[in-house]
């Protein structure tokens, strides 16, 4: 009989507890930022505002509509695990938005200033934007068609996120002048840049080569202790031509802390090169697991 993997429970509360988060600050950010300034910046939040404008419809009600039927894309055309996540994440934002129009009507801008909107609304959104596509979640709407042409045009998806909100940005010319429309699509703009920001942020790691008389020691607490596989290389001192033992490792941030202080707390004598890696293909990857070393 094939055995099935358990129901990894904090790592699923972790990643709900993430979507609640994520959802809460992309209401926040429609409803005191983007809709008291009339800003149509490229989202599907963008475009309910105009249908609300045109019909008197609720935008907690447009905003239901418009992503239902983006998830069912979603579904089919991106996967399952990306489906279900972002039907949890946006079905959030519909009571989120029903609930600060109930308690906390915005008439007015906040800023009172169309700018000023513009740059609070994309930065919170990004983040929230950014947090959820790194748990293989969105905040629905136009980041579903964003994640398609991410997936299937190969493309970053910051670029994804300009190519489909700049179309969305053409309907604010139903309702808003010729300014508005521009600042729109600049907003759209800066979103995507902001996205690509925070996702290159979040997944960066740390490359760490490391030369010490005591890499076995190193060696076994990367294994045992951080989880991780090391490379080992033996390379010659240019000085006097002695032979040392090179290990290469790649961790993230909290993992490369740690390895730094249990070094350190051991007064190990080392040589110690460390980088910072964009992104990473192949074997390594975040989730823990019983791993070898590329050299066992």
């Amino acid at each position: 009989m094939k055995k099935t993997d358990n129901l990894n429970v904090p790592k699923l509360v972790k990643e709900i507890t993430i979507m609640m988060f994520g959802m809460l600050i992309t209401a926040v950010a429609i409803h005191f930022f983007l809709k008291p300034s009339g800003l149509i910046v490229g989202s599907i939040s963008g475009l309910s505002i105009v249908i609300e404008k045109l019909t008197g419809v609720p935008i907690s009600i447009i905003t239901f509509i418009l992503n239902s039927i983006l998830l069912i894309l979603a579904n089919a055309l991106i996967g399952k695990e990306f489906g279900i996540k972002t039907i949890f994440a946006s079905l959030l934002l519909s009571p989120y938005l029903a609930i600060f129009e109930i308690f906390f009507p915005a008439q007015k801008s906040i800023m009172q200033d169309p700018l000023l909107d513009l740059i609070c609304f994309v930065l919170a959104l990004g983040f929230a934007q950014a947090i959820l596509f790194r748990i293989n979640a969105s905040t629905g709407g136009l980041d579903i068609l964003a994640k398609i042409i991410n997936k299937y045009a190969h493309i970053e998806i910051g670029t994804a996120l300009i190519a489909s909100g700049a179309m969305i940005c053409m309907t604010a010319f139903l309702i808003s002048d010729l300014r508005i429309v521009i600042i729109g699509l600049i907003g759209t703009y800066i979103n995507g840049l902001v996205v690509d920001n925070f996702a290159t942020g979040f997944n960066t790691k740390k490359r760490a080569c490391i030369i010490s008389e005591q890499y076995k020691e190193i060696q076994e607490y990367i294994i045992k202790n951080l989880n991780r596989g090391v490379t080992l290389y033996n390379v010659t001192g240019g000085y006097k031509s002695e032979q040392y033992v090179e290990l290469e490792i790649l961790l993230t941030r909290s993992e490369f802390s740690r390895l730094m202080e249990f070094i350190n707390k051991n007064n190990f004598k080392a040589f110690i090169t460390a980088g910072n890696v964009s992104e990473v293909y192949g074997l390594w990857h975040n989730n823990k697991g019983p791993k070898k070393s590329l050299n066992s």
